[in-house]
């Protein structure tokens, strides 16, 4: 049975070790420039969390399979950090959780994720989030995240349905 809650204090290094063993999918198909090990520090993580990102666990046979955060910056909602212990991959955890976190905001929600990882991007699609062309993409990432260059660079973004882009004035 999946249950979904927010992550307690004593959750955090369950949610490190699922964020980093989940990321080696990313070791050689990210640029090697953007790939560190670990993939986020426990000091990184705690500094999201500082920052207002709120992770959601999800537990299957009540072990801790899955974590996601929701951010609100501005007038959007992300969802950042969406990692799925590797041998757990398959199952609806992710979805699960994506759902779950969708319920949460009435406001328009964007997915940043790398290029690369295209098995991430066709995750999100299935899921009803759109790609916005790479105008788009730079002009939001620089808006809503807090992020080099070289990842804005490397990075691409999906749109809830429903996302109207801004008229320019």
């Amino acid at each position: 049975m999946k249950t979904i809650a927010p992550c307690a204090a004593a959750d955090l290094p369950a949610v490190f070790e699922i964020i980093n063993e989940s990321a080696l999918a990313y070791k050689g198909v990210i640029p090697a420039d953007r790939w560190h090990e670990p993939y986020m520090s426990m000091a990184e993580l705690k500094s999201e969390i500082a920052k207002g990102v709120r992770f959601y666990c999800c537990k299957l046979d009540g072990r801790i399979a899955g974590v996601m955060g929701i951010q609100d910056v501005k007038d959007v909602t992300l969802i950042r950090h969406a990692y799925v212990r590797t041998k757990r991959r398959r199952h609806g955890i992710g979805r699960t959780l994506l759902e779950h976190l969708n319920q949460l905001s009435s406001r328009p929600v964007l997915i940043g994720t790398w290029k690369a990882a295209s098995w991430a991007v066709r995750f999100y699609e299935k899921n009803g989030f759109t790609l916005v062309s790479d105008e788009e993409k730079n002009r939001l990432l620089r808006i809503y995240w807090t992020i080099p260059d070289r990842q804005v660079e490397e990075s691409v973004v999906l749109v809830s349905p429903g996302w109207r882009q801004p008229r320019a004035s």
